[in-house]
C-alpha cells in the first residue's frame, strides 16, 4: 500500500481543514497521522496518508487557493523501541538558542523526541516537548537539563507522562 508524507502551508482561514481532507479523501488517500495547528497565523498541516497514489493526491490538492503542498511517497515505518514517555518543559525570557541547548541535552541522554512545542507569549517563551528515554536515563537527564537551565536562565522540568487515555 502507498504510504505519503503530505504538508500544507498557508494562510489560516475557516473551512481550511475542511477543505484539505476533503481534497484527500477524494483522492482516495487514507488520514493514519496527522498535526494540525496555526503559527504566527500560517495554518501548518503534515499528514501520513496511505492508499492513494502521490501524483494523484498532488493534482487533488492544486485547486486549494493560496496554500503550498508538498507530497511525497514513505516507507512505512514500524513502531520501533518507544522507550519510557516523559514531558520536558521549559519556560523562561526568550532567549537565542533555547530549542537547540535543550534538545542536544536530551538528544544525548538518548532520548527520542517524538513533539515539540514552542510559543513566545509577550517575554515568557515556553516548550513542551514528549521525549522517549531509554529506561533508566531520567535521573541523569534531570541532573544534565538542570544545569542547562542554569546556563540559560530558564526554568525546566522532566516529569513522567502520562498514559493517553483514548
Amino acid at each position: 500500500m502507498n504510504e505519503l508524507a503530505i504538508t500544507v502551508i498557508g494562510p489560516d482561514r475557516t473551512g481550511i481543514v475542511a477543505d484539505v481532507t476533503g481534497a484527500l479523501a477524494g483522492a482516495g488517500a487514507n488520514l493514519s497521522d496527522s498535526t494540525m495547528t496555526r503559527l504566527g497565523g500560517h495554518f501548518t498541516m503534515t499528514l501520513i496518508c496511505t492508499g492513494a497514489a502521490a501524483e494523484d493526491v498532488g493534482k487533488a490538492l492544486e485547486p486549494l487557493s493560496g496554500v503550498i503542498t508538498t507530497v511525497r511517497a514513505v516507507e512505512p515505518s514500524g513502531s520501533g523501541d518507544q522507550g519510557e514517555p516523559y514531558l520536558v518543559s521549559v519556560h523562561g525570557a526568550d532567549r537565542l538558542g533555547i530549542v537547540a541547548a535543550v534538545t542536544r541535552v536530551v538528544a544525548a541522554a538518548g532520548g527520542n523526541i517524538t513533539d515539540l512545542t514552542t510559543r513566545l507569549t509577550g517575554p515568557l517563551y515556553v516548550l513542551v516537548a514528549e521525549v522517549d528515554l531509554p529506561p533508566g536515563a531520567s535521573d541523569d537527564l534531570s541532573v544534565r537539563l538542570e544545569h542547562a537551565a542554569q546556563e540559560l536562565g530558564v526554568e525546566v522540568t522532566l516529569r513522567r507522562a502520562e498514559s493517553d487515555v483514548l
